[in-house]
């Protein structure tokens, strides 16, 4: 709520998931503001205590489970009657015991890109919208490819479960990508993923698909979010991380991670410099640059969503053999 002054009171928030991606929510008890409705586990920090180790303590006296380790996500402010709060949502895979409401609160196992329970609280219906956003993300390669050899292998990621792809082709003829874009957008209809288009193609085609991927030019010269189901927008700093947030970006991609071929001059932010960056993020981050699907492990721990990814989207088919 813009304008409130009252000090911010730091929480920290679980995503606890299930081995099937399940996550848990829980039903506040009787007693407390907002009583009978549900949240995702956590509680705030004492003094001196890190996140981390909040949020372990948190969950072992809330839910008797042992956290292993968490991961950085996103960092959301709230402003509730009762409090203004600033929730730091981490990530959590790495966990044991069985969870039960050691205060009493019922507790619901519900998949993380379809939850059914309401009331929710205000600030978790964002993050609910996150969780929707898959771990990779392919950004086309069809200029360097080719058409056809592009549209083999992008095939064969979605078959493989690829379900969020941007199409970004700025060197192609007019013509020329008109005719891949039916064609990538036919492909990601038929499997259920998501298309953008970049920024730097008419908004014609971002329009007749699931939204646009800003440039990082773009984000101070858009007065307001672009009308569009999801946006995406790429940075490289932490002001341009707070002004795709502004804009109410669905996530950014964070990067150069790592040197890449296609920009040798860029500097590396390295996986502590995007971590640097990424702990303070309101919306998720994928990792961009030089990255790979082996790479996944080292990204949650940075604080990453997931990877995004040029080449390392479309690796070559297995040869046929005859």
């Amino acid at each position: 709520m813009s304008g409130d002054e009252r000090a911010l009171v730091d929480v920290a928030v679980g995503v606890v998931f299930r081995p099937d991606g399940a996550v848990l929510l829980g039903q506040r008890p009787v007693g407390k503001p907002y009583a009978g409705w549900w949240e995702f586990p956590g509680g705030k920090l004492e003094r001196g205590e890190t996140v981390e180790h909040a949020l372990a303590r948190e969950l072992h006296e809330e839910l008797g489970i042992e956290v292993h380790a968490s991961y950085p996500w996103v960092l959301r402010e709230h402003s509730y009657e009762h409090a203004r709060v600033r929730l730091h949502f981490q990530r959590i895979w790495d966990w044991s015991g069985e969870a039960h409401g050691r205060e009493g609160q019922a507790l619901s196992w519900q998949p993380a890109t379809r939850v059914a329970l309401a009331p929710l609280l205000p600030a978790a219906l964002p993050v609910l919208r996150m969780l929707q956003l898959p771990a990779r993300y392919g950004i086309s390669n069809a200029a360097a490819l080719g058409d056809d050899e592009f549209a083999r292998r992008l095939e064969a990621a979605l078959a493989a479960g690829l379900r969020l792809v941007q199409l970004r082709e700025p060197d192609l003829t007019a013509a020329r990508f008109e005719a891949l874009f039916y064609r990538v957008r036919e492909a990601c209809r038929r499997h259920g993923a998501r298309l953008l288009v970049s920024g730097a193609h008419h908004p014609d085609y971002w329009r007749a698909c699931d939204g646009v991927h800003l440039r990082s030019a773009q984000l101070h010269s858009q007065g307001a979010r672009p009308q569009a189901a999801l946006v995406g927008a790429s940075c490289h700093d932490g002001a341009e991380l707070a002004r795709a947030s502004e804009l109410g970006c669905d996530f950014a991609v964070l990067g150069p991670v790592c040197r890449t071929a296609t920009h040798p001059d860029a500097a590396p932010l390295g996986w502590a410099g995007f971590e640097a960056l990424a702990r303070g993020t309101q919306i998720p981050a994928f990792a961009l640059g030089g990255v790979n699907p082996g790479d996944e492990a080292v990204a949650r721990v940075a604080g990453a969503h997931g990877l995004a990814m040029l080449r390392g989207a479309w690796p070559p088919s297995p040869a046929v053999r005859s």
